[in-house]
């Protein structure tokens, strides 16, 4: 099977190197194509990244020697589709040209995110939203991931609200030093620190939820109709987005009910056994102390969301802690999921 050509744009980046690892031997995508500023255009990958690789393992041998441009979609050279990590300040207008070109664009970026006609894509959540693409007049297509902070908690909260109805949520987050992007945050701003504010990210958190949540009507999508309210905080966490949510439901479910609801939970990337799909969307932990970062950041392979310490709330219904890993199921690996879905659908072929 000849695989199909991707690319991606802010390769460099934090969320790029995270593209770059994940796909590397991908059985259905071949990276071609990588894209940065001017500072490393015409060099190779390999010698770019030398001193800015910030991932565990090695640089993937197959991207060392790929030469990166410009992020200009006249340089693509038969790519289908490609990944963006980039900045917000440029990522608008970059995926435009790129949409416009016909290649498909799966973005990490704020920019489209709330277009009605743009799907704002968690894989298992709400693949339905494919449909919207119909609508958009480009011959290529946009998609976006939602902002890692509520990735998580949108998992979480899906088979609830399709069971129970959701009427309104508070959620608090301790969000990763690496969701900064590098060099990120100061060492002597976040160690023995928590930072109460981290710009834009509130009101990311107050409307994507309900976006993620909402129906396709009319060839658009329109957005759930509870309420939010969010407090976001940095924290001194190299990976992994904690959020503690409090959710108050139409009908409200047992602890029981709960328990199963998320038990049972899977989507479209299971039935179609996708290849970054986790087994379990959902994994409970029992202990009285669980998630942490530290010890569950890892589960399905970084693709899991992680829950744990539900309890009655005395204001609202329930309330829970959520973990996810930011750089993977809330943005590269996220990405490559929505990638893997238009594929198993034919919405994309070699």
């Amino acid at each position: 099977m000849e695989k199909i050509k991707v690319g991606v744009l802010g390769a460099t980046g934090s969320v790029g190197q995270r593209f770059i690892q994940l796909l590397e031997n991908h059985p259905f995508f071949t990276v071609t194509h990588l894209a940065a500023s001017e500072k490393s255009a015409g060099k190779t990958y390999g010698e770019v990244m030398k001193s800015r690789w910030k991932i565990s393992s090695d640089i993937p041998a197959y991207a060392k020697d790929i030469v990166i441009t410009l992020p200009k979609p006249t340089d693509t050279k038969g790519v289908q589709l490609v990944f963006s990590g980039l900045d917000s300040s440029i990522a608008g207008e970059v995926e435009t040209e790129y949409a416009e070109s016909g290649v498909i664009v799966i973005s990490n970026s704020k920019n489209h995110r709330m277009d009605p006609h743009v799907p704002l894509m968690s894989a298992e959540v709400n693949s339905e939203h494919l449909e919207v693409l119909k609508s958009q007049k480009t011959s290529g297509k946009i998609i976006t991931n939602s902002n890692c902070t509520i990735m998580g908690v949108t998992i979480s909260l899906k088979p609830l609200h399709d069971k129970y109805g959701i009427e309104s949520v508070m959620l608090f987050s301790m969000q990763a030093i690496s969701g900064a992007g590098y060099p990120g945050v100061p060492t002597m701003d976040i160690l023995g620190n928590v930072v109460p504010y981290i710009s834009g990210e509130e009101d990311k958190a107050e409307i994507e939820p309900q976006k993620c949540l909402g129906t396709v009507e009319n060839g658009q999508i329109k957005s759930a109709s509870f309420a939010i309210s969010a407090h976001c905080n940095r924290v001194p966490v190299f990976d992994g987005h904690t959020v503690c949510v409090s959710v108050k439901f139409k009908k409200k479910p047992s602890k029981e009910d709960i328990l199963k609801t998320w038990k049972e939970f899977s989507g479209e990337p299971q039935k179609l056994d996708l290849p970054l799909a986790p087994k379990q969307p959902i994994v409970y932990r029992e202990e009285a102390d669980r998630p942490q970062p530290r010890l569950d950041l890892d589960t399905g392979r970084g693709m899991a969301t992680v829950v744990g310490r539900l309890r009655e709330d005395s204001i609202l219904d329930w309330k829970w802690v959520v973990l996810s890993h930011n750089t993977i199921r809330g943005a590269a690996g996220a990405a490559l999921l929505n990638a893997e879905l238009l594929y198993k659908k034919g919405l994309i072929s070699s």
